[in-house]
C-alpha cells in the first residue's frame, strides 16, 4: 500500500550482511540529536514560508510595477512566467548540488538567493534588473522546491505525511501572508511599491538564520562519516557512490507515472500562477479596490492553510488518488465559471473554490512521495516531475496577458484557464495510480 511505501527511506540493502548500516545509511543519515531534529522542523516551516512571496507579493501591487517600469500586458506575463522558467531549467540541477554538497547546504544557498533577489529587483531601476534580481530569488525557490519533499523523506521516513502537510500548510501560509499584506505593508511604509516589495526579504533572512547553521553541522557529519567509511574498508567509497546516485535503471524519462505526473504537476502549476499573477488584477478590472483584490487572493491561498495538512493525510490513505484529483478539479471549473459570468458579484465564493483547487500542490508533493520507493528515488522522481512540470507551466501567464491585450477583456483568458483544467484532472488520475516508479521500471 502506499502509506506503507513512504516509510522506506533508502532501497534494499545490495548485501545480505549488511541491512541496517549500510554505507549510504550512515552517510546520509546520521543518527540525528534531538535539538537537531526540532531545528530541522523550524527549517523546514520557514523556507516553506518563503516559497512563494517573490510571486505573490507582485501580483496586488502588478498594476503599480507596470506603471513604474513602463511594462506593457505581454512583458508583465513574461514576469509572470519567469517562476515557472526558473524552476524547471534550475531545478533539475538540484539533485546533483545536492549529492556533491548536501541537501542542507543547498536549501541554505537557496534562501540566500531569495534573500539577496527579493531585497534588490525593486531598486535596481527598469524592467531588466528587476527581471533579474527576481530570477535569482526564484533560482533560490527552484532548488529548495525540489529538495524539500526529499528532506522530509530523508529526516522523517515515518511521517512523510504528517511533515509535507506542515510545511505545505506553511508555504499557504506565506503565500497568503504576501497577497493579504503586501499593499497595506506599502501603505504603512510611505506609499512607495518598491519599499512594500523590498521588505518580504527580511523573511528569507530569518530563514537564512536557521539553514546556516543546519548546513555546518550537516556538512560537517557528511565529512567524518566519508572519513570513517575510508578508514574502516577502502571499497566502501565506491559502495557509497553507487548507494547515493539511483541505479542507472532508474530513468524517470521512461517511467508513464514520471511523466503523467509531471503533466499533473506542470498544469497545477499553470493555474496556480495564473492565479497569482493576474486574479488580483481581473477584480480590479471588475471594479473591486486593490486592497480587496489582494484580500481575494489572499483567501484563495489561505485555503490552503488547512487542506494543505488534510489532504495529503487522506491521499496517503487511498490506494489512489484519483478522486482527490477530481474534486479539486470540479472546484477548479466551478470558480472559473464564476469568474466569467460574475467576478465582483461571487468574488469571494469564487476566490475560495479556486483556493480548494490550487491544492493540487500538496496532493502533487505527496504523490511524489508515494510513487517513489527511496529517499533517492524521490530526489530523483521530484527532479523530474517539478522540472518537466514547470517547464509545461511556462506559456500559461504569458498566454493570459497576450489574450488580455489582443481581446481587451478577460472572457478569453479565463476560458482559456478552464480548459486546461480538463487535461490536469486527466493526468492526475493517471499519477494517482497505486504504483512505485521503481515497480514499473522493473516490470
Amino acid at each position: 500500500m502506499p502509506v506503507d511505501e513512504t516509510r522506506t527511506m533508502h532501497p534494499e540493502p545490495r548485501t545480505a550482511p549488511q541491512p541496517r548500516t549500510a554505507p549510504d545509511a550512515r552517510r546520509e543519515t546520521p543518527p540525528y540529536a534531538g535539538w537537531l531534529v526540532r531545528l530541522m522542523v523550524v527549517g523546514l516551516v520557514l523556507a516553506a514560508l518563503n516559497l512563494r512571496p517573490a510571486i505573490t507579493s507582485l501580483g496586488p501591487l502588478l498594476e503599480e510595477v507596470r506603471t513604474g517600469l513602463g511594462m506593457s500586458g505581454a512583458v508583465a506575463g513574461l514576469l509572470t512566467s519567469v517562476p515557472s522558467l526558473c524552476f524547471a531549467v534550475f531545478g533539475i540541477t538540484a539533485p546533483r548540488l545536492a549529492r556533491r554538497f548536501g541537501p542542507a547546504s543547498i536549501v541554505c544557498a537557496g534562501m540566500t538567493a531569495i534573500a539577496a533577489g527579493l531585497f534588490l529587483r525593486p531598486f535596481l531601476g527598469g524592467t531588466p534588473g528587476f527581471v533579474a534580481a527576481s530570477a535569482l530569488a526564484l533560482v533560490g525557490i527552484a532548488v529548495s522546491n525540489i529538495l524539500l519533499p526529499a528532506i522530509v523523506k530523508q529526516w522523517f521516513p515515518d511521517r512523510v505525511s504528517t511533515m509535507t502537510g506542515l510545511y505545505s500548510m506553511a508555504l499557504a501560509v506565506g503565500t497568503s501572508l504576501a497577497a493579504l499584506s503586501t499593499v497595506p505593508l506599502t501603505k504603512a511604509l510611505g506609499g512607495s511599491w518598491q519599499t512594500g516589495l523590498a521588505v518580504w526579504g527580511v523573511l528569507a533572512a530569518l530563514a537564512l538564520c536557521v539553514w546556516l547553521p543546519l548546513a555546518v553541522k550537516h556538512g560537517r557529519d557528511r565529512r567524518a562519516a566519508t572519513a570513517a567509511a575510508e578508514a574502516e574498508t577502502p571499497g566502501v567509497e565506491a559502495q557509497e557512490s553507487a548507494a547515493a546516485v539511483p541505479a542507472p535503471g532508474l530513468r524517470m524519462v521512461t517511467s508513464r507515472t514520471a511523466w503523467a505526473l509531471a503533466c499533473f504537476f506542470g498544469l497545477q502549476a499553470t493555474a496556480a500562477y495564473i492565479t497569482m499573477g493576474w486574479m488580483p488584477q481581473i477584480f480590479r478590472d471588475a471594479g473591486i479596490s486593490a486592497g480587496t483584490s489582494g484580500m481575494l487572493l489572499a483567501l484563495t491561498m489561505a485555503m490552503g492553510i488547512p487542506l494543505a495538512f488534510v489532504i495529503p493525510r487522506v491521499a496517503t490513505r487511498l490506494p489512489r488518488q484519483g478522486p482527490v484529483v477530481l474534486f479539486l478539479g470540479l472546484c477548479g471549473l466551478s470558480g472559473y465559471a464564476g469568474l466569467y459570468l460574475a467576478p465582483a458579484g461571487g468574488a469571494w465564493a469564487w476566490a475560495l473554490l479556486l483556493g480548494v483547487s490550487n491544492c493540487a500542490f500538496p496532493l502533487a508533493l505527496t504523490m511524489i512521495g508515494l510513487r517513489a520507493k527511496s529517499h533517492q528515488g524521490v530526489v530523483k522522481l521530484s527532479a523530474f516531475a517539478q522540472s518537466i512540470g514547470y517547464l509545461i507551466s511556462i506559456p500559461g501567464p504569458l498566454l493570459i496577458g497576450v489574450l488580455h491585450d489582443a481581446s481587451g477583456g478577460w472572457g478569453l483568458p479565463i476560458a482559456l484557464m478552464a480548459a486546461l483544467m480538463v487535461p490536469q484532472m486527466v493526468a492526475g488520475v493517471l499519477a494517482g495510480r497505486n504504483r512505485t516508479v521503481e515497480q514499473e521500471l522493473a516490470a
